[in-house]
């Protein structure tokens, strides 16, 4: 099935680049960029700021063309996607990857007590550079943006919740890596692909579901929910987009530097399109009478701590696919709570990229 999905992807991309498109003018590098996402959505917002950023930083030597909405590449199957050149670039999703990517699905969960989207990007380049395990699975792929995101809360139906207790005997959707934590809070926790929750909240299915605030009005799900508790559920950064291997080293020397220096712009793009998106979430919620609801300090570090214990469970879990994830944890642990105390991180600039396998 895997096997027929991608050569299907790969007509497709042959089609496509063969159907009206104008020639490339003499001295201009075209390059294909394809997302599972339409172009409205904040991540695809922040992919056409970085598509502007190398044109003008190229002086027009290189332009990209993009395919939106899986028009070129699917979800699950997007790292083989772009190894096999279906597109130049494109949007990768290792932490939903069915197999392969065991190590980075993993490592998305070890950043508990992490404050912010930039310092999950510092902490990510810093394990990366140190682990092969994460690396090792990235082969044939040349890293060019590392994803943050915004952290989720608790979205709930009708049954507010101003304390961990509150989540007892809730029916809740939630990523795989929180279900544990929610079941020891005493929460019934499912795991549902996320365009199925609106319609599960809208009949009662769940009560709630473990979702950024950007939801609210992304989703929609402030038509169906009443409260927004403000519990800080950590998360991590994955490396995102990238470009295959072999089209990499085709291509001449002064495009590599190039688009390896647009790594800053597109991480950039990506921080602010996903917290303006965050910030209109939380308005339309307000204005759509959602409550939001804050945690106290104690219920916080409770669930953290919780949070981390689970982690650390998983990391030791990583064995059974023939990595050591415990020393990844650790290191992951030890830089958060460097840079809380004021240092820096040791290597909080960017580091070189590991992902440059052929």
């Amino acid at each position: 099935m895997r096997m027929r999905r991608l050569i299907a992807a790969l007509l497709a991309s042959a089609l496509l680049a063969g159907c009206g498109r104008a020639p490339v003018p003499a001295g201009v590098t075209e390059l294909t960029y394809a997302s599972p996402y339409p172009p409205g959505h904040p991540f695809s917002r922040a992919d056409i700021r970085w598509m502007a950023w190398v044109e003008k930083a190229s002086g027009g030597r290189i332009r990209i063309k993009p395919f939106w909405a899986g028009a070129l590449l699917s979800s699950d199957q997007s790292m083989a996607e772009i190894r096999h050149g279906v597109a130049d670039i494109g949007l990768i999703t290792p932490i939903y990857t069915r197999g392969g990517a065991h190590a980075q699905r993993a490592q998305a969960g070890f950043y508990g007590g992490v404050r912010d989207m930039p310092e999950q990007i510092a902490v990510y380049q810093c394990i990366a550079a140190r682990f092969p395990a994460l690396t090792d699975e990235l082969k044939g792929l040349r890293v060019l943006a590392i994803q943050p995101g915004n952290f989720p809360g608790i979205v709930t139906r009708s049954r507010p919740v101003r304390s961990l207790d509150d989540l007892k005997g809730l029916r809740l959707r939630a990523p795989a890596e929180n279900l544990e934590v929610l079941r020891a809070l005493g929460a019934d926790p499912v795991d549902m692909p996320m365009a199925d929750v609106y319609s599960a909240l809208a009949k009662g299915v769940i009560d709630g579901v473990v979702a950024p605030a950007d939801t609210l009005k992304s989703l929609h799900f402030a038509e169906v929910a009443r409260y927004f508790t403000t519990l800080k559920v950590s998360r991590g950064s994955y490396p995102a987009r990238a470009m295959g291997m072999a089209r990499w080293n085709a291509l001449p020397l002064a495009d590599r530097q190039l688009l390896a220096e647009s790594e800053r712009a597109w991480e950039a793009a990506l921080i602010d399109e996903i917290n303006t998106a965050e910030q209109a979430g939380i308005q339309f919620g307000k204005t759509h009478g959602v409550t939001f609801l804050p945690i106290s300090p104690a219920d916080q570090a409770r669930f953290d701590a919780m949070y981390n214990r689970n982690a650390a469970r998983i990391a030791r879990a990583l064995t059974r696919f023939g990595a050591d994830g415990t020393p990844i944890f650790t290191e992951a642990q030890r830089l958060i709570a460097a840079d809380a105390s004021g240092a820096p991180p040791p290597c909080a600039s960017p580091a070189p990229d590991p992902s440059t396998h052929d």
